[in-house]
């Protein structure tokens, strides 16, 4: 893996190029006046999420579940 650093410019006439280093395993950082502002990585392929990841992590109380008042109502509108 390496490396490769482009400015804002280089990016927009070489953006192909510099998507399939970024699919290959380079790391890709574009620089704006030279510095360093962002990171282009390949997202996961679909389907790879996996539920339930916060399972366990908070509590949804009873009281959600319960009708709202009028009051409550009245500020939705």
């Amino acid at each position: 893996m390496k490396t490769i650093q482009a400015n804002l410019h280089e990016a927009k006439t070489n953006l192909s190029r510099l998507v399939a280093n970024a699919l290959a395993g380079d790391e890709v950082i574009i620089a704006k006046a030279g510095v360093p502002k962002v990171k282009l990585v390949p997202l996961p392929p679909p389907g790879t999420g996996k539920l339930g990841v916060l399972k366990g992590q908070f509590v949804v109380p009873d009281s959600f579940f319960e009708p709202m008042t009028e009051e409550e109502l009245g500020e939705w509108e």
